[in-house]
């Protein structure tokens, strides 16, 4: 069958699919949080609508879930008693986390991992799941991949949706570029999408930055907003990515926790008004570290109200610092 029919049909069958299998419209503000398995920190529940614990994993028989430290994430879920609006849910996959191109192109071990997805939910009372499966069709995260997983990406999500019925939540992270998922075909499933607006370049480039300017590499949020709704996600299931870490240039360490680069004291801080982003330069004036202040967050969540986004999301909580200086501008930028 030729490629374009058979995404044609596939597209069409969502979109029938739809009429029996409603998703839960979102339609108040969301702040997401990611929340790792591998931190104790145990996050502050005021200052998020929901929270994603990373990660589950596709299991080696393709068939199921296998989920980093459940004792964890069961104290998550804990955080409820303290907010009772609070969405839990399980994210699975992250970068190198596999098995995912063998799982959905069965439709065996599909629809049995869909319904392990719907037996984590009852039993750790979580409110949905997370897919992240980032690169479909791409093995350069080191797992496997096919030319037809985002035919069977759609399929997945469509699966998944069915076993968890209408009434729990199903979202997935998407790279910046709106690379390698069928969203319009997508669509009649999901709640929201949480677009993984940063790690987009290294220094001397941004790698969050909201506007284009000279210093941005790749994307900016805003064109990357404008690519998922091109591809067929409404804005109002959109979710802007924020990182609580900041990227090195070659001459720092790469990857440096918010709470850790506020402490360096040898670099100056700067800020590209075209762009609406912050860097650090070292005394040449050579840009060594771009981050994330309050400062373009709050910039970010204005561009997030006057696009009609559905919020903000972040990765993740334990790199902002312990006055919540990053967590509370997100909050207050997007729920005010």
């Amino acid at each position: 069958m030729n490629m374009n029919i058979r995404i044609l049909i596939i597209a069409l069958f969502a979109i029938m699919s739809c009429t029996t299998q409603i998703c839960a419209q979102v339609t108040k503000p969301v702040v997401v949080a990611y929340v790792t398995s591998w931190s104790d920190v145990i996050p502050d529940p005021q200052w998020m609508t929901h929270i994603n614990y990373a990660f589950g994993h596709v299991n080696k028989s393709f068939d199921g879930v296998n989920i980093d430290n459940p004792n964890r994430l069961r104290d998550i879920v804990a955080l409820k008693q303290q907010n009772s609006d609070l969405k839990v849910m399980l994210s699975i996959g992250g970068w190198g986390s596999g098995r995912f191109s063998e799982m959905a192109a069965d439709n065996r071990t599909r629809k049995a991992f869909a319904a392990d997805c719907k037996n984590i939910i009852d039993e750790y009372g979580l409110d949905g799941i997370d897919i992240d499966w980032e690169y479909p069709t791409s093995s350069a995260a080191g797992i496997s991949a096919s030319s037809a997983d985002t035919d069977h990406y759609t399929l997945m999500m469509r699966d998944i949706r069915e076993a968890i019925g209408a009434d729990k939540l199903l979202t997935l992270a998407s790279v910046a570029g709106a690379n390698y998922i069928d969203f319009a075909a997508i669509e009649p499933f999901i709640d929201f999408v949480n677009i993984m607006t940063y790690d987009i370049a290294l220094p001397p480039h941004h790698h969050a930055p909201l506007y284009r300017s000279e210093k941005t590499g790749g994307v900016s949020c805003e064109e990357a907003v404008d690519r998922h709704i091109e591809k067929g996600m409404p804005a109002r299931k959109l979710v802007l990515g924020m990182p609580f870490y900041g990227r090195g240039s070659k001459d720092v360490e790469n990857f440096c926790d918010y709470k850790i680069l506020i402490t360096r004291k040898a670099y100056r801080s700067r800020w590209d008004k075209t762009a609406q982003a912050p860097y650090l330069t070292d005394r040449e004036g050579r840009m060594v570290y771009s981050y994330e202040t309050p400062r373009s967050i709050a910039s970010k969540c204005r561009f997030i109200r006057a696009k009609g986004l559905l919020g903000a999301m972040y990765w993740e909580y334990d790199g902002d610092d312990e006055q919540g200086t990053l967590r509370r501008a997100v909050h207050r930028g997007v729920m005010k």
